[in-house]
């Protein structure tokens, strides 16, 4: 089987934790657990030529992520994180960086063409450069590549009408507990948790939702299959990018046509893997 092409387009910046900071941005996370899954995989996005962009450019070549990162003039991007006592992240996300002023480059949009599958969130399209760049990248990409929709909503950087342009634009949506609770209430949907899920895929004419909890566990649901899987229990670190890794890995399944059931197991693993590491990019040595 060829090597799966897979693309996170949007955020890349540092987060900033009481010990230090650590390389993050929804893409940037994906990407890396995809590659470390044997994808070719590549993150677009935008840094600055300070310090900071620097040592984003050199962490990516020690993590081996490949990326198009176009030049800004604007610093680039960081966010305070604060970690609770259980382990969860808070984030206040800092404005005119970087990662608001995304290009594509000619390399970019001929990788593009290629893509098996590409993922994208709300949050980098809250400033109009990064959001038409977005979007040029989802006219680029083929009928054949698969859309995930990493919903990723933060503050106030998201409304309705960009919520229903990239659902109808996605095959799949990615949605923890709290942005679910967002969309039931923007789009009125009642009933239990897999009837919801199956509600949205009808309405938005999508492939699957993927729907994670926490410690209460996750949903991947399709038009025809549910499958639900309960949180392992391990000494949580943090639980930076876990998200981002179990997307990754559910996609990586996906482009390997494994069963939703083994699939689903897979992601569970290894985002529980991730809560045990501090960061949102751990050693997959440890695996």
């Amino acid at each position: 089987m060829k090597q799966p092409i897979v693309i996170g387009i949007g955020e890349i910046l540092w987060d900033i934790l009481k010990e230090g900071k650590q390389l993050g941005g929804a893409p940037a996370n994906f990407i890396y657990h995809c590659a470390q899954q044997g994808a070719e995989a590549y993150v677009i996005s935008a840094v600055s030529n300070d310090k900071l962009g620097h040592q984003i450019e050199e962490l990516l070549q020690q993590k081996g992520v490949s990326a198009f990162l176009n030049p800004s003039k604007l610093p680039t991007g960081t966010v305070t994180v604060a970690v609770t006592e259980g382990g969860e992240p808070s984030y206040t996300i800092h404005e005119n960086v970087a990662w608001d002023t995304i290009l594509l480059t000619d390399e970019a949009k001929s990788k593009l063409k290629e893509a098996d599958a590409i993922c994208f969130g709300s949050l980098a399209q809250r400033a109009s450069q990064s959001k038409k760049a977005i979007e040029e990248a989802l006219g680029i990409v083929s009928q054949n590549c698969l859309k995930v929709f990493d919903i990723n909503l933060r503050q106030q950087y998201y409304s309705k009408a960009l919520i229903e342009k990239c659902l109808l634009e996605a095959d799949i949506l990615k949605i923890n507990e709290d942005e679910i609770t967002v969309l039931i209430d923007m789009f009125q949907i009642e009933g239990r948790t897999v009837v919801r899920l199956k509600a949205l895929i009808a309405f938005f004419n999508l492939k699957m939702v993927v729907l994670t909890m926490g410690k209460e566990g996750s949903y991947l649901v399709t038009a025809d299959e549910d499958s639900y899987f309960k949180t392992p229990k391990v000494d949580v670190a943090d639980t930076i990018g876990a998200g981002d890794a179990f997307t990754a890995t559910m996609v990586m399944g996906l482009l390997k046509g494994k069963p939703l059931k083994e699939l689903h197991q897979e992601a569970v693993e290894v985002a529980a893997f991730v809560c045990t590491h501090k960061g949102a990019m751990p050693d997959y040595k440890s695996i």
